[in-house]
C-alpha cells in the first residue's frame, strides 16, 4: 500500500453490469486508477469466472439478466469473504437493505459519480489489506485476531463465520466494550462514510447478532441503545 493510503496498485476487480455504456466507463475509469479490471456483461458468464477465480472485489449490477446480482453475491458469499460493491438502480431503502442481506458490503445508487465508486472500492480494498501490528486479544467471551482477521469463541475456538464488513464491525465493538458507538460514529469508522445511510449499519448489526447471539431476537453481547446507538457488552453476565 503506498503511503498516500490508495489501495494497492494491480488490485483485482470484477465488474458485473449488463449495460455497454457503463461497464465500458466503469473498466476504463477503474484502470486507470491503477487497478486490474475484468467485466461481465451478465451472471452467467460472472458466474463461471468466479468459479475459477475470485477477484480483490466484486462490483455487481443488482438487475442482471440471467443469474441476478442477489444470487452471485449469495453465492460468492457462501465461500469467501471478498469485499462486494453492489449497483442499484433501485432507490428505496428497502431495496437497498435486500442487497444488504444478500451479502454485499456496501451500495452505490445509479446514478453515480465514477470518482466516488472509484474511493468506494479502494476503501474496500483498504480495508481487505489493512494488517494490524497488535496480536491477538480477548473481549470478553470472545478472542479477536486482527492480523489474521478471524474472531473465535473464547473456551471453545469457534471461529466465527464472518464476512469482512462484519469482521471490521466486530473489531470495532471489540476495540470499544461498554461504550455507547453511534451510528456517525459508526459510519465514520467503519465504512470510512462521512454521511450514509443508517440502514445500512441496522443490516449488518442484525446480520453480526445472528453469528454472535445464543439468541439473536434477545440479544446479550450487542444491544440497541434506543435513539443513541449499540452497546457492546463482551461478557454480560460478568
Amino acid at each position: 500500500m503506498s503511503s498516500t493510503g490508495v489501495a494497492p496498485g494491480g488490485a483485482r476487480v470484477m465488474v458485473v453490469e449488463d449495460d455497454t455504456t457503463v461497464r465500458s466507463v466503469v473498466g476504463d475509469y477503474l484502470r486507470a486508477a491503477g487497478l486490474e479490471v475484468s467485466l461481465h456483461a451478465d451472471g452467467t458468464s460472472a458466474r463461471s469466472a468466479l468459479e475459477r477465480a475470485l477477484p480483490d472485489v466484486l462490483v455487481v449490477d443488482r438487475m442482471l439478466p440471467g443469474v441476478s446480482g442477489d444470487e452471485l453475491c449469495r453465492e460468492v458469499r457462501a465461500r469467501s469473504d471478498i469485499p462486494i460493491l453492489m449497483l442499484t438502480a433501485l432507490g428505496a431503502v428497502k431495496d437497498r437493505i435486500a442487497g444488504l442481506e444478500h451479502g454485499a458490503d456496501d451500495y452505490l445508487a445509479k446514478p453515480f459519480a465514477m470518482r466516488e465508486l472509484q474511493l468506494r472500492v479502494q476503501a474496500l480494498l483498504r480495508r481487505r489489506a489493512v494488517v494490524v501490528a497488535a496480536g491477538a486479544f480477548t473481549a470478553g467471551d470472545f478472542v479477536v485476531d486482527p492480523v489474521r482477521r478471524v474472531a473465535t469463541v473464547a473456551g471453545s475456538g469457534r471461529e466465527l463465520a464472518l464476512t469482512s464488513r462484519e469482521y471490521d464491525l466486530f473489531l470495532f465493538f471489540a476495540r470499544n466494550p461498554g461504550r455507547v458507538l453511534t451510528r456517525d460514529e459508526i459510519l465514520r469508522e467503519v465504512w470510512n462514510w462521512r454521511v450514509g445511510d443508517g440502514a445500512t449499519i441496522t443490516v449488518h448489526v442484525r446480520r453480526l447478532r445472528e453469528k454472535i447471539e445464543p439468541d439473536p431476537r434477545f440479544p446479550v453481547y450487542l444491544r440497541t441503545e434506543w435513539g443513541e446507538g449499540y452497546r457492546f457488552t463482551p461478557r454480560p453476565d460478568a
